[in-house]
């Protein structure tokens, strides 16, 4: 039924073509121990913050105390953030000035090739290969001839991105950010914590399909931009008079929402974003990759005409259970890092720290990873587990019902998007749980079909397991998760609980469970009393 496989062996395999799998990978190498990266998709791209097609950050300056700057953070994640997590990514940030993700991915992708990190590409992986609580490897099957890969490793980092494409509109291109890190996660033994926290950005173009991880810079408002309903009404005088287009990200996703909602958007289901009103001259001087990349996209002159958006996902602030001292999880060998792991961002996300997280929790991902390898003294092996892998992939092979795979994924697309979005209540989580339950029943008569252009659709049916896993996990979170705190808005519960902040930790055998969030480290309680929040505005 399989094309032949290939087996191969390394002490540390890194998961993931992104800024943290990077970071990992060179901090395993530098190490002196054998590591080896796994590109699970042909068009991938490292997640950044993007502001147009690439924002530019600027990280905290070399005057700034690291107390000041972890609490900041916590402030800005809402008490629902790991303080330790925040405590060693102030302490270790490097003052890294103005730099694009762009440039440190090409910086990190060269230093990669000087140290020879072997890659196997164009590889998606089906499952992680775990005997007795411990991680041994990972199965896969190339994309183009379906040839199986057997790998086996030590220890596995996970660095495959979050869950933001499960909602339709998105900043997440095709074949990233689909949840594969929480299924894999999981059904490996790990746990979830609080994936209902997703960041939805107000300004992700509405059109064409094709800008899909296309958001409008946040330079924009800092200039002068303004947001306009259908009725040409300036709507941020309702929701906060004060700071206006200058609010907070969440206050601005949720007030384009209702506008949208209440009909006063518009026919496409966006609101407007208009610089019309500023000089020419203005635009074309401080906003300029903003102006080209409309202009080259939609054939849109910002100076003269506004420009169509609307809230979209952006960013998973949930994500794997790890600990904070290694990024560790409940599989012993199995470490998570970036986009896939939970802890650093609470309930949102400083764009402080949008560059430098990445960076940090590569770095200790891949230096616990080297260290527990190198204490090994023997390598586990399974091959009833690599059989049970092997099976599965062949089960899907011949999988020739008539339920059309993309179409079940666009289903859940539309669920989530329509009940787990910017704004949640009770009885929508419930339907949202209902529609899940036939989706899931839906895909006992799903077809599988593998043609000319390779093995795409059995990818395809990995990535609908991954979003269902992913969905029902946010549902319930979600539900479970009474009160609004900043980017998660219960319309049934409007204010936040009045106890202790909790984390919610999910696995499909357990369900949800309450974790108390740690204490505030000494050293940065005493900030957090006069820390200036954060309102997300990234320069141009």
């Amino acid at each position: 039924m399989s094309s032949p496989g290939h087996q191969v062996a390394t002490s540390v395999l890194v998961v993931g073509a992104g800024t943290p799998a990077l970071r990992a990978a060179i901090e395993v190498a530098e190490a002196g121990v054998a590591v080896m990266a796994m590109v699970t998709h042909m068009d991938v791209h490292a997640g950044s913050a993007r502001g147009d097609r690439e924002a530019v950050l600027t990280c905290a300056g070399p005057v700034d105390r690291w107390e000041s700057h972890a609490a900041d953070s916590l402030r800005e994640a809402h008490s629902l953030a790991d303080p330790r997590t925040a405590r060693i990514v102030a302490r270790h940030a490097a003052s890294v000035g103005e730099y694009t993700g762009r440039e440190v991915r090409r910086a990190l992708r060269e230093h990669a090739r000087r140290l020879a990190i072997p890659v196997l590409s164009n590889v998606y992986v089906t499952r992680l290969l775990v005997d007795d609580g411990t991680v041994f490897g990972a199965y896969g099957f190339d994309l183009i001839d379906g040839s199986r890969y057997l790998v086996h490793a030590d220890s596995v980092i996970l660095a495959t991105g979050g869950h933001t494409r499960l909602w339709r509109r998105t900043a997440s291109r095709r074949n990233e950010n689909t949840g594969d890190s929480f299924r894999l996660a999981v059904e490996a033994g790990a746990r979830l914590r609080d994936p209902e926290l997703v960041r939805f950005h107000p300004f992700g173009l509405v059109k064409p399909d094709s800008a899909g991880d296309l958001l409008v810079s946040e330079a924009t408002r800092g200039e002068g931009g303004v947001l306009l309903n259908n009725r040409g009404e300036r709507f941020m005088t309702r929701y906060d008079a004060e700071r206006m287009e200058l609010s907070g990200l969440d206050t601005i996703s949720l007030a384009s929402y209702t506008e949208i909602k209440e009909g006063r958007g518009t026919q496409a289901g966006g609101v407007w974003l208009d610089l019309s009103l500023l000089p020419r001259e203005t635009v074309l001087m401080r906003l300029p990759k903003v102006y080209h990349a409309l202009l080259d996209s939609q054939m849109l002159d910002i100076t003269r005409d506004p420009i169509e958006v609307a809230p979209t996902a952006q960013c998973s602030l949930g994500g794997v259970r790890v600990r904070t001292e290694d990024h560790g999880t409940d599989v012993d060998g199995l470490f998570v890092t970036g986009e896939a792991a939970s802890g650093p961002h609470g309930a949102n996300r400083s764009e402080a720290d949008s560059l430098t997280e990445p960076l940090v929790h590569g770095r200790v991902a891949g230096r616990a990873a080297a260290e527990y390898s190198a204490r090994l003294t023997g390598q586990r092996r399974s091959p009833a587990v690599v059989r049970a892998a092997e099976a599965d992939v062949n089960r899907l092979l011949i999988a020739d019902g008539d339920r059309n795979v993309r179409a079940l994924h666009r289903s859940v697309r539309h669920l989530m998007t329509e009940h787990a979005g910017v704004v949640r209540d009770e009885s929508g989580l419930v339907s949202g749980l209902a529609e899940l339950d036939e989706v899931e029943a839906r895909m006992m008569d799903m077809g599988v079909h593998v043609d000319i252009g390779g093995y795409q659709d059995l990818a395809h049916a990995y990535d609908l397991r991954s979003a269902v896993v992913a969905a029902r996990a946010t549902l319930e979170c979600a539900l479970e998760r009474r009160e609004t705190r900043d980017c998660h808005n219960r319309s049934d519960h409007p204010e936040v609980n009045p106890g202790p902040a909790v984390s919610l930790v999910w696995s499909p055998t357990t369900g949800v469970r309450r974790e108390a969030v740690p204490p505030v480290p000494t050293g940065v309680d005493e900030p957090m009393g006069d820390a200036s929040s954060v309102d997300g505005t990234s320069a141009e």
